[in-house]
C-alpha cells in the first residue's frame, strides 16, 4: 500500500454546493491517515502562483453546510499551457506535495490528467451542478441546484396562478438540460426545453391554448440555458415573446442564472461529497491515481479518468480524431452503450413531463 506523506486539495471551475463538504472530508480523512494536507487556493491558478496553505481539522470546521468553496475557485487558461503546467509542478515539488485531489468538472479532470501524466498522482471528485459528467450517475451540487431552482419556480407558480400568466424560466446547465428537465417535471411545468431533445414550439403553443380553454390559469415553461435560436440568441426570451403573442396568455421571462450555484447544500450533496471525498483518499492510499470518483447504481466507485473524459465526449458528440484509438473495442462499445442509456433516461423523463402536464 502506498503511503503519501503530503497531499494537496483544490477546487476548480464553477463552484457547486457540496464542494466544501468534499474538501472537508478529504482533509479530515487524510489527516486521520497521518498525512499532511495543504489547500491550494484558487484552483490550478493557486498551483501556478504558489498560493498554498496548511490545513488542519479546524481549517475545515463548520464548512459542511456552506455553499461555494472556502478555498475559492478559478478557470485557469495558463494551466492549459506547458509553461503553466511546469510552474504548477514546481510548486508541488517545492512544498513536497506528492498527490492531489481535485474537485470540479470535466475541465478540472483534464487538468488532473495532465498532472498525473507528469508525475503528480491525482484523483478527481465530480463537483458540478450540471450533472454533465457522463461516466457518473451523479455529480455533487446537482440536487442542491435543482432544489434552489425548484423553490423559486414554485414561487412563480403562485403568482402565475393569481394573475393567469405564464412564466418562461431559464435555468443553468450549459449543454446539459437536466436541471431544466428535472425541475420541469417536479414543478408540473407545461413544457421543458433542453438541448438533448427536439422541441415542438408550435405544438407547445397549441397545448397552452388548449389548457387555457379548459380552464387552466397558470403556466410554467422551463428552458435550459444551452438552447439557442438559429441566429444564436438565447431561446427562453424569444419563446416567452411568442407565447405571449400567440396564446393570449400574459407571459413573463425569468433567468435564475448563478443563484442556483449558491446556497446551503442539501443532505444528498453533503452525504455524497463526504463519501466521495473519503473514497478519493482511500484510493490514493491504495496507490491509484488518474481516476475519477463516480456514483453508479447508488454505489461509490471509480473509473479511469481518460475513459471518463472520452465517454463524456462520445455522449456529447464532441469526439476528436484519435480519441478512441487508445481504447479497446470492448471499451468503445461500453461507451456507446452508456451514451444510449443516458439518452434513454433523458427521453423517458422528457416524455413524462408532457404526460403529466395536461
Amino acid at each position: 500500500m502506498a503511503k503519501f506523506r503530503k497531499i494537496g486539495v483544490l477546487a476548480s471551475g464553477g463552484d457547486a454546493p457540496g464542494m466544501n463538504a468534499a474538501l472537508r472530508a478529504i482533509t479530515r480523512k487524510a489527516l486521520d491517515e497521518g498525512m499532511e494536507v495543504v489547500g491550494i487556493i484558487g484552483g490550478y491558478s493557486g498551483l501556478i502562483n504558489d498560493n498554498i496553505i496548511t490545513l488542519t481539522p479546524r481549517s475545515v470546521s463548520n464548512i459542511i453546510s456552506r455553499g461555494g468553496t472556502f478555498m475559492y475557485s478559478d478557470r485557469c487558461d495558463e494551466f492549459k499551457t506547458e509553461a503553466g503546467m511546469q510552474k504548477a509542478i514546481a510548486t508541488c515539488k517545492k512544498h513536497g506535495i506528492e498527490a492531489i485531489v481535485a474537485c470540479g468538472g470535466d475541465g478540472t479532470f483534464r487538468g488532473a490528467t495532465d498532472l498525473t501524466n507528469r508525475g503528480i498522482p491525482t484523483v478527481g471528485v465530480p463537483c458540478t451542478i450540471d450533472n454533465d459528467i457522463t461516466a457518473t450517475d451523479y455529480t455533487i451540487g446537482f440536487d442542491s441546484a435543482m432544489n434552489t431552482a425548484l423553490k423559486m419556480i414554485d414561487c412563480l407558480r403562485d403568482t402565475c396562478e393569481s394573475h393567469a400568466r405564464c412564466n418562461v424560466v431559464e435555468v443553468m446547465g450549459r449543454d446539459c438540460g437536466q436541471i431544466a428537465l428535472f425541475t420541469a417535471l417536479a414543478s408540473g411545468a407545461a413544457a421543458a426545453v433542453i438541448p438533448e431533445m427536439p422541441f415542438d414550439e408550435a405544438g407547445t403553443i397549441e397545448r397552452i391554448k388548449a389548457m387555457k380553454a379548459d380552464g387552466k390559469r397558470g403556466f410554467l415553461v422551463i428552458v435550459s440555458e444551452g438552447v439557442f435560436t438559429e441566429d444564436g440568441k438565447k431561446y427562453g426570451e424569444v419563446l416567452a415573446k411568442k407565447i405571449d403573442a400567440e396564446t393570449g396568455v400574459e407571459t413573463k421571462f425569468a433567468r435564475f442564472a448563478h443563484v442556483v450555484r449558491g446556497g446551503d447544500p442539501t443532505l444528498r450533496d453533503r452525504m455524497t461529497a463526504t463519501q466521495m471525498g473519503v473514497r478519493a483518499v482511500e484510493l490514493l492510499l491504495e496507490g491509484k491515481s488518474n481516476i475519477v470518483i463516480c456514483e453508479i447504481d447508488g454505489k461509490i466507485t471509480d473509473l479511469d479518468i481518460n475513459y471518463a473524459l472520452i465517454a463524456d465526449r462520445n455522449y456529447k458528440n464532441k469526439l476528436k480524431p484519435g480519441d478512441l484509438d487508445k481504447f479497446t473495442a470492448e471499451q468503445v462499445a461500453a461507451m456507446k452503450a452508456l451514451a444510449a442509456q443516458r439518452h434513454e433516461e433523458i427521453e423517458a423523463i422528457y416524455k413524462m413531463v408532457y404526460e403529466t402536464s395536461k
